[in-house]
């Protein structure tokens, strides 16, 4: 304890922006090694049915983009609060769509008008945890660059979901 009665300041520990920003760098180095330079690695074949997953992929991420936005709508304050969430959000999104040739995300089907203000955040907390389970079950499927993107993507998600917590 310190003179004045309180603890010692922590030392190493990290706050929620230095997470925020090791995972987008994490997510950033991810999809540079699954869509740069070798382009001969056999693990980042993608087989026409491995396609069609990317694209219910990008479709998924497009989702959580929009909802964000839904979220945001409905409560303003949210939207100061988690702004940095919902630009990772779109930045993974275009670094999926980085990893799939050819793949375009189909707009997600609207679902009702959204969150009410009260349970904006419950709401989008809700998307975010949908989005992640469905990133971490596609990415069993694949191997190489693309696994580990979409495996980054999902844990991602988890350190979202639990700042919105």
């Amino acid at each position: 304890m310190s003179a004045a009665g309180s603890p010692p300041p922590r030392t190493g520990a990290f706050s929620r922006r230095t997470l925020l920003v090791a995972a987008m760098v994490g997510t950033a180095s991810t999809a540079v090694a699954c869509t740069g330079g070798s382009g001969g690695d056999p693990a980042d074949a993608v087989t026409p049915q491995q396609a069609d997953q990317l694209a219910a992929q990008l479709t998924v991420q497009q989702a959580l983009v929009d909802a964000y936005d839904q979220a945001f709508a409905a409560d303003p304050g949210l939207a100061t609060a988690a702004a940095t969430l919902a630009e990772q959000a779109r930045t993974q999104l275009d670094r999926l769509q980085a990893a799939a040739p050819g793949a375009t995300g189909s707009p997600a089907p609207t679902t009702g008008g959204g969150p009410g203000p009260a349970d904006a955040r419950a709401w989008l907390r809700t998307q975010v945890v949908a989005a992640a389970d469905a990133h971490a079950a596609a990415a069993a499927t694949f191997s190489g660059g693309r696994a580990a993107l979409l495996g980054s993507i999902a844990a991602g998600l988890r350190g979202q979901e639990g700042l919105l917590a």
